[in-house]
Parts: C-alpha cells; sequence; structure tokens
C-alpha cells in the first residue's frame, strides 16, 4: 500500500490552491514567456502558463513551496494544459513530454524538500490533466450538432503522451480534473489503464468533476450520480468536484457524491462566484466557514482550492480540518 492510502486514513489531505491566481501576480510580459530560448518563436506565447516550468521554472517552484509552507499535503503539476491538444493554440505540441516531465520534476523536488524537514508530513505530487479545450460530446457549432472537433482516440493518444511524461517526472498520484465532458475524462481514464498495463505499475488516480451552474450537471449534460456512474468503472482513489462554483455553492453537489460513492471524496471550489471583473473575492475566513461545513457533515477526505485560491486560503483550510476525522471510508484493497 503506497503511502498516500495510509496518510489518508489518518488525516483530510489537504490539496493546493490556484496556480494561475498565483501566476497572475508575477505580471509576466511576453518576453518572460519566452525567455532567451523562445525569443524567436513564431507564435505569441504569453498566457500559455504550462511553458512557465521552461522559461521561469523559479516561479512554479516558488509556488508549490508556498503552497506546501501554507499547509498543503498535495500540491498539482503546472500542467494543466499539458497535452498536445491545448498546446497547438501555441504551435508547441512538440514540447508536450518536456513541458509535463519538467513541471512534475520540479513539484518532486519541492515535495522531497518539504518532507525530509518534516517526515511525520509527507508531501506528495499529483500529475494535473486538464479537460483540453475541445469536447468530444458536444458540437462547437450550434449549426452542425452531429459535428465533433475532436475523437476519443484523438484524445486518448493525446492523454496518454501526458501521463507517460508526467510519471516518468515523478508524480505520486494522477488527477484528472476539471471535467466539463465526461467522454473526455474516459478517454483519459484508458490512457492511465494503458500505461499502467504497459509498465505494469500501479498509480492512484483522482477524479474531479466540474458541475457548471445551478442545474447541477456538468456541462455534457450528466447528473452528479451519472458523472459518478460514468468513472466508477477502475479503482479510483478519489473522485470529487472543482472549479465553477465556490464552495458554498458546490456543498449539496458534494453531498450526494459522498453519500453514493465508496471512493475518497475531493473537492478544490473556487474562492466564491467571480464578480463583474471575473475576479474572486472570498477571503480565506469566509472561505474556512463554508469548508468547515463540509467537515461537519462529513463529506471529504482531500480539500483544496482551484480559481481565486492562494497560499492565504490554503493555510485557513489546513488550520481547520486538523479538528476534524476524515469520512470513513470502505477499504477494498
Amino acid at each position: 500500500m503506497s503511502n498516500i492510502y495510509k496518510e489518508i486514513q489518518k488525516r483530510i489531505l489537504v490539496l493546493d490552491g490556484a496556480m494561475g491566481t498565483m501566476l497572475q501576480q508575477y505580471h509576466f510580459s511576453e518576453e518572460d514567456f519566452r525567455g532567451e530560448r523562445f525569443k524567436d518563436y513564431p507564435s505569441p506565447l504569453q498566457g500559455n502558463n504550462d511553458l512557465l516550468s521552461l522559461t521561469q521554472p523559479k516561479a512554479i517552484e516558488d509556488i508549490h513551496a508556498k503552497y506546501f509552507a501554507a499547509g498543503a499535503d498535495i500540491v498539482e503539476t503546472n500542467t494543466f494544459s499539458g497535452t498536445s491538444i491545448a498546446m497547438a493554440d501555441y504551435q508547441m505540441e512538440n514540447l508536450v513530454y518536456e513541458l509535463n516531465y519538467q513541471s512534475a520534476s520540479i513539484a518532486k523536488k519541492v515535495a522531497q524538500t518539504f518532507t525530509q524537514k518534516e517526515p511525520h508530513k509527507p508531501r506528495f505530487v499529483a500529475g494535473a490533466i486538464g479537460p483540453t479545450n475541445k469536447t468530444a460530446s458536444l458540437s462547437p457549432d450550434v449549426n452542425r450538432p452531429e459535428y465533433r472537433a475532436i475523437t476519443f482516440n484523438e484524445l486518448r493518444v493525446a492523454y496518454k503522451q501526458q501521463v507517460e511524461a508526467l510519471i516518468d517526472g515523478g508524480v505520486d498520484l494522477l488527477l484528472v480534473e476539471t471535467i466539463f465532458d465526461t467522454l473526455n475524462a474516459k478517454a483519459a481514464l484508458f490512457a492511465i489503464e494503458e500505461v499502467k498495463e504497459e509498465r505494469n505499475i500501479e498509480i492512484p488516480i483522482m477524479v474531479s468533476g466540474t458541475i457548471t451552474d445551478a442545474s447541477g450537471r456538468t456541462l455534457s449534460g450528466q447528473t452528479v450520480e451519472a458523472f459518478l456512474t460514468s468513472v466508477s468503472h477502475i479503482p479510483l482513489f478519489s473522485v470529487g468536484f472543482n472549479c465553477a462554483l465556490g464552495a458554498q455553492q458546490l456543498e449539496p453537489y458534494l453531498s450526494r457524491l459522498s453519500r453514493a460513492t465508496d471512493f475518497y471524496t475531493s473537492a478544490h471550489p473556487n474562492a466564491g462566484l467571480p464578480n463583474a471583473f471575473g475576479e474572486y473575492d472570498e477571503t480565506p475566513e469566509q472561505m474556512k466557514g463554508f469548508i468547515e461545513s463540509y467537515l461537519k457533515d462529513n463529506l471529504i477526505n482531500i480539500i483544496g482550492g482551484c480559481c481565486g485560491t492562494s497560499p492565504e486560503h490554503i493555510k485557513a483550510i489546513a488550520d481547520v480540518v486538523v479538528h476534524y476525522q476524515p469520512r470513513k471510508v470502505e477499504i477494498s484493497k
């Protein structure tokens, strides 16, 4: 049984907060994104946050360290857009392996440093696998409802490349997150199973869907229970929700999920809902109050933050979870 299985039985694990929110504070310019290596690259690169693992690795390292110092047990790699599908926007498909490998290596180095300092609180790295910018279930063209911009197999091949690089870079678990189209997620899970079989390895898998609005459904139209059923065909480490909603808005859906599954449960909600400027105003103290409601109702095993959250939010969450027991799960190992 790997270390993380032991730790999650002892306590509620804390996931990190937003990478993008932290990177915005650096105000990196086009030149900063390019660095020396890509200074003559033919396409604009500003906004390609994954690239910063190559051109501004110190910033990525510092952000991971801030989250660990705030109390996080798990940090996510800087690889949310680390597939050839998403990198096509920047004509950087050929860099996918390197981007994922370096992002994983940076996070792992920081995790090992913190684990050595505090052996009683081992730190872990989750390889972040985002949803890509295309959907296998829905047409991007309202006039052609039958059209699909991507196939299941194209997604599978892209995800497999990302997964291999993340594992080679040293991640402890894989996090398929911000799932708005479960068919995309199933392609990622299929790719992970392929890699596990080919390499004869086991690696814990976290799955985190996104309830897009008050309808209580994912973008591709699934309810909480339908989403859970769709991803429960393989043994997952955890299943949960992140993004789109704040902790308060997410609670009823998390409650339904928690009652319906024997997997560990996770949540990393946004810092409330965005304001008119697309910014998040929920303070660490406010968010902590909403998260405490999860803890009182015994809904959660892993908790962190998504858009708008910072190390201050994670510290507030870490400070409160120590007073509660993790949600109990029947172990079938």
